[in-house]
């Protein structure tokens, strides 16, 4: 089992915070605000999404601060404001909570490390702090400058099958959200709208595949170098379809 975590609670007027007491001994909720890491000079880095995704260091440790943000066309109207019903079901209360319990099943995810909902009347704000992959690279990265090995296609598929088979659906499960490191082993980051989903006949693991073969088809017609075939994702297939152990 990974390492284990401490959960505590800060509540202040409309602000509610949950972290890992383990990971930051003195909390404050402007940790979950990235003005608060650039202005002690602790932001290591940042990548463009929807929105920006910040890299920060905290003592020895390093993080990912992400704020949420709505898609499509909803987001144009509303950016990043949510209906709030109760604290269980803002997306980064369900977020943290799912990270935690992969974590539980030694499955390849950044560990949680603290969250912020922010309320204004019946609407809430969120953001989100987990740890970082060390030493790694989106597959989109890696693509757009090498190919990679039929072991490490294979290795792809196996991960994937390893969440599906403790069922664990990925909601936007794309060649951005798996991750290598300089180790070749494989992550999935980025559980938003992520949830825990029994097996049954509405194939939503397929439906997963799928999504990811759309990903990784848009990217190829999308970049001028993309190192992406049908024999890799015939490779990544047979890697998923190996029998879990």
């Amino acid at each position: 089992m990974r390492n284990s975590m401490q959960i505590k609670v800060y509540e202040q007027g409309n602000c509610y915070c949950l972290y890992d007491e383990l990971a930051i001994a003195q909390f404050s909720p402007d940790m979950l605000k990235a003005q608060y890491w650039q202005n002690t000079s602790a932001v290591t880095g940042s990548a463009q999404g929807r929105g920006t995704t910040w890299f920060v260091q905290h003592n020895n440790h390093h993080w990912v601060l992400r704020h949420y943000y709505r898609g499509g066309l909803i987001g144009k109207l509303v950016k990043d404001s949510y209906l709030f019903t109760n604290l269980k079901n803002t997306r980064a209360a369900q977020e943290f909570a799912l990270l935690a319990h992969m974590q539980t099943l030694n499955l390849p995810v950044p560990k949680p490390v603290a969250y912020r909902i922010v309320r204004r009347g019946f609407l809430y704000r969120a953001d989100i702090l987990s740890s970082r992959i060390e030493n790694a690279q989106d597959l989109v990265a890696i693509l757009s400058k090498q190919a990679l090995t039929t072991d490490i296609w294979k290795k792809i598929g196996v991960t994937i099958k390893q969440f599906h088979d403790n069922n664990i659906y990925h909601h936007d499960l794309n060649a951005h959200n798996i991750l290598i490191n300089e180790q070749q082993e494989v992550f999935l980051i980025d559980f938003d709208r992520g949830e825990l989903r029994e097996a049954d006949s509405s194939g939503w693991q397929q439906s997963n595949i799928a999504r990811l073969l759309r990903s990784f088809t848009k990217e190829l017609n999308k970049l001028k170098n993309f190192n992406w075939s049908e024999e890799n994702w015939q490779m990544l297939l047979k890697g998923y379809k190996q029998v879990s152990s």
